[in-house]
């Protein structure tokens, strides 16, 4: 396992790192003891880096999280979570003002039987994006909320999340210096997407430390496929799946090269999978911590761009 410090942190953490969503019963439903078998695979694997939210299963991931951390010396790990996003009786909600997130971080403390947060995310900026104030709202209030709890000693860190690449550089730009310390985004270093390279220089520029999530684009880069909900266009879709064929036919599964792949750029500090399931943990760091077949990664770059071009083409 390859460690490497996230920005100027001090966090030195390991290339692929554990998301707890799915300890939520995010994609499936989960039980606690394969959860926590999980947790303590990551660990035992080398992972030091675990990420959480309390939206995840509306509250139920950082819970169970949390009793699978019991018995794992807290030394093991760098823990993050997140502020902004909830949930409660299958309704989604959002809420980034300052009383909230600072509620919010001791209610998570609570769940995860901690007293220190490691890194605390301001999730899916996109999302105050569309409420009042804007993103101006992240600037003035939400993350000096949580600037306040870090001189208290209650977090170490302060980053931000979103899918969005532009909305992150938007609030780096507009926020004090040093204040944003790392951010978090998702399905743009993969074998179909790779634009977060374009916005590397931007955060090192601005001392950010980088983590990745979501290597295999929400299923696009799997032999099952996408979900019903996934927002990827029909050319897309297909391309990949004529990716996935190609591989099985090299005997190199889609999901090796697209793991293997996202955690290849040394100056991405960490990219986040999610699994409840033991056997695909102890899977994915295997992959992780091998090399990667670089012709199959250039052609299955070249089937998936080729497809999407031959789709749009007859359509």
């Amino acid at each position: 396992m390859r460690y490497t410090e996230l920005g100027h942190t001090g966090m030195k953490i390991s290339h692929l790192s554990f998301g707890a969503s799915s300890l939520g019963s995010v994609f499936r439903e989960t039980n606690e003891s394969e959860s926590f078998k999980a947790v303590e695979t990551a660990i035992e694997g080398g992972i030091n880096f675990i990420d959480v939210s309390p939206y995840y299963g509306h509250y139920k991931a950082e819970t169970v999280l949390g009793k699978a951390l019991r018995n794992i010396p807290r030394e093991k790990y760098f823990l993050s979570t997140k502020v902004g996003r909830y949930g409660k009786d299958g309704v989604n909600t959002w809420d980034y003002s300052a009383k909230r997130v600072t509620d919010s971080v001791y209610e998570s403390m609570e769940r995860l039987g901690i007293d220190f947060i490691d890194l605390i995310n301001v999730h899916d900026i996109e999302f105050q994006a569309a409420l009042p104030g804007g993103l101006q709202k992240v600037v003035d209030e939400t993350l000096p909320a949580l600037v306040e709890l870090k001189k208290k000693g209650v977090v170490g860190h302060v980053g931000i999340t979103d899918l969005q690449l532009e909305n992150l550089k938007w609030v780096i730009e507009h926020s004090e210096a040093g204040t944003v310390e790392s951010i978090l985004n998702f399905c743009h270093h993969t074998l179909n997407d790779d634009a977060i390279v374009d916005y590397l220089d931007f955060f090192e520029q601005h001392g950010i430390g980088i983590v990745n999530a979501s290597p295999l684009s929400m299923g696009l880069l799997s032999q099952r496929g996408v979900p019903v909900w996934h927002p990827a266009p029909k050319a897309l879709v297909e391309a990949c799946q004529k990716a996935a064929q190609y591989c099985n036919e090299k005997n190199y599964p889609i999901e090796k090269l697209a793991v293997q792949f996202s955690v290849s750029n040394p100056r991405i500090a960490s990219t986040l999978f999610s699994s409840a399931n033991p056997e695909n943990v102890r899977r994915n760091i295997e992959w992780a911590n091998e090399e990667p077949d670089w012709d199959l990664v250039r052609e299955v770059k070249e089937i998936i761009g080729n497809q999407q071009r031959v789709t749009w083409a007859n359509s």
